[in-house]
């Protein structure tokens, strides 16, 4: 059987879940889809927070044909404190609070639609200072988790 978006979203979800426990927070996934996947629990200071899941399966061509690099779209409108993005492929996880996402996201559109990328494999040239997936080493979960949820 071949996996559709909505397979490949939940394990985007789950494995997001799985780093958030190690960490010993709680979440649980939403039943319907207004924006928010995820709320996950801290104990420490006991605060709920939103986190919007966006997963890739694997890298591909920027522009179809480019090098590889994974890219992510998100509402500029999101209900969402968190922003969780997942390479399926790689088991990575990025942790962004939403201005953090605002700012590095390279392409906006006029409607209210951005999109961040990361380049897998070495660009020619880019404008963006941020643009290579070791660019945002920083953002991974286990260094974001810390300071963006206390435990």
């Amino acid at each position: 059987m071949d996996k559709t978006t909505l397979h490949i979203g939940a394990a985007g979800e789950l494995l997001v879940q799985f780093k958030l426990l190690k960490y010993g927070i709680d979440s649980a996934r939403m039943t319907t889809d207004s924006g928010i996947d995820l709320v996950a629990y801290s104990p420490k200071d006991r605060t709920a927070y939103t986190i919007q899941v966006k997963t890739k399966e694997k890298p591909t061509g920027a522009g179809g044909t480019g090098k590889n690099a994974l890219g992510w779209f998100l509402s500029d409108n999101t209900p969402a404190q968190l922003v969780a993005l997942v390479d399926l492929e790689s088991e990575n996880v990025w942790l962004f609070e939403i201005e953090d996402f605002r700012k590095k996201a390279q392409q906006k559109s006029g409607k209210n639609i951005m999109q961040l990328y990361m380049y897998t494999e070495e660009p020619r040239k880019t404008k963006h200072e941020y643009s290579k997936v070791s660019d945002f080493h920083e953002y991974l979960i286990d260094k974001q988790i810390h300071k963006l949820i206390p435990q």
